[in-house]
């Protein structure tokens, strides 16, 4: 079994900031990239911000300069800070992970249950 849980996410004014983490547990033998993803209301998951297991990182154009996507490969975790939150943010945040279960020929996708993250005056 592998689980991916997430923390951090609330409600913040705008400009405000939120960190976001995810921790990968259970049987995994090697994790390659970890992302985070959103769905806005009424729309489809979108990819934010993806860092490999060397740690190159790559973002979605409305974030970048405003979010930083970072990762602890001892602790299986990934983080998101998100620094001058928009209205347009809100999202139902999910994290990712690309991974290696112990027994397993190949690495599958792996999804959290998703953290909600509003940006509201």
């Amino acid at each position: 079994q592998v689980q991916l849980v997430e923390s951090g996410g609330g409600l913040v004014q705008p400009g405000g900031s939120l960190r976001l983490s995810c921790a990968a547990s259970g049987s995994i033998f090697s994790i390659n990239a970890m992302g985070w993803y959103r769905q806005p209301p009424g729309k489809e998951r979108e990819l934010v911000a993806i860092i490999t297991s060397g740690g190159s990182t790559n973002y979605e154009d409305s974030v970048k300069g405003r979010f930083t996507i970072s990762r602890d490969n001892a602790k299986n975790t990934v983080y998101l800070q998100m620094n001058g939150l928009k209205p347009e943010d809100t999202a139902v945040y999910y994290c990712n992970a690309e991974l290696l279960k112990y027994g397993s020929d190949w690495f599958g996708d792996y999804w959290g249950q998703g953290t909600q993250v509003t940006v509201s005056s």
